[in-house]
């Protein structure tokens, strides 16, 4: 039996850095994540399949692909990391967790809801970093584009995990002395459920303002161009609006948190999903558009 003699110690940063492109399939992924150089990743890279005298990964258009040797050298490397992972647990809560972290939701979700509620999950882990990116694209998670992603809209194919947060209420909204026009949608946005549902209920109405931001269409109603059909944890207790009855069914959405399968257990991750699953529990009623004094929406069933 022939055994193989390694040319050079094996360097665990090496792996760490293989086992971080096999997670996220392309250079700039990875050394985003890492906060290194696309070159820093490459050579690691190069470094690791010269040690092992064998190629782990072939370049391709669309990414790194692992060959059969590199799918053996990975799966050694997450149960490596997953050993380091638990030791690093257990140097204690003082120390807490680092690493970044990369989220991305809309923009009204993160600005007016999320990260005004973020400073307790900061003070627990104040060496943890957090990257929000706001963007209704739905950004890879296979890739590491990102995380975590919060989406209005359950996931239906791919290798993720999704978790319902919270239901979203909708309502109707408007000054005191506003016209009887609409805020809506442009034509980009033309398809989603709130667009579609204020198409089929808005009686008619001209559209005297029209916007793909939900936060221009909520300035535009306070500005007095008319009615908007607006997220009620947005525009609930806005001053100078009104909530008006609504003339037809509620429309709620649901938001989910996305992760890919692979990202769910890493220690910081799971720390940020936790946060996010107690933020929104703890808002339920206020995100779905109902307070104290006002149990159901006006109009609701």
């Amino acid at each position: 039996m022939t055994v193989q003699k390694f040319t050079s110690p094996l360097d665990w940063d090496d792996l760490r850095v293989f086992l971080e492109l096999a997670r996220a399939g392309s250079l700039s992924a990875a050394a985003r994540g890492l906060r290194l150089s696309h070159a820093t990743v490459g050579r690691r890279l190069a470094a690791l399949e010269t040690t092992l005298g064998r190629s782990l990964m072939e370049r391709r258009p669309d990414g790194y692909v692992l060959t059969a040797e590199g799918e053996s050298v990975r799966a050694l490397a997450e149960a490596m990391d997953e050993r380091a992972q638990a030791i690093r647990r257990r140097e204690g809560d003082a120390a807490g967790l680092t690493g970044t972290v990369r989220l991305t939701m809309t923009q009204a979700l993160a600005d007016v809801f999320l990260i005004p509620r973020l400073g307790p999950l900061r003070s627990a882990n104040p060496a943890l970093d957090l990257e929000i990116v706001v963007d209704n694209r739905t950004l890879s998670l296979a890739r590491r584009e990102a995380d975590l992603a919060i989406r209005l809209a359950r996931p239906q194919r791919g290798d993720l995990v999704g978790r319902r947060l919270a239901t979203l209420g909708y309502g109707l909204y408007a000054a005191p002395d506003a016209p009887d026009t609409l805020i809506a949608y442009d034509e980009s946005m033309a398809d989603l459920p709130e667009a579609l549902w204020l198409d089929r209920h808005g009686g008619g109405r001209r559209v005297a303002f029209r916007s793909n931001s939900v936060q221009g269409q909520l300035a535009a109603a306070v500005a007095g161009f008319g009615i908007a059909f607006l997220p009620c944890m947005l525009a609930d207790g806005v001053p100078g609006l009104e909530r008006l009855a609504l003339p037809g069914p509620p429309l709620t959405r649901e938001a989910w948190l996305l992760v890919h399968r692979d990202r769910r257990e890493v220690p910081r991750v799971r720390a940020v999903i936790e946060h996010l699953v107690a933020v929104f529990t703890a808002e339920k009623e206020r995100l779905a558009g109902r307070t104290d004094h006002q149990q159901e929406p006006p109009g609701a069933a």
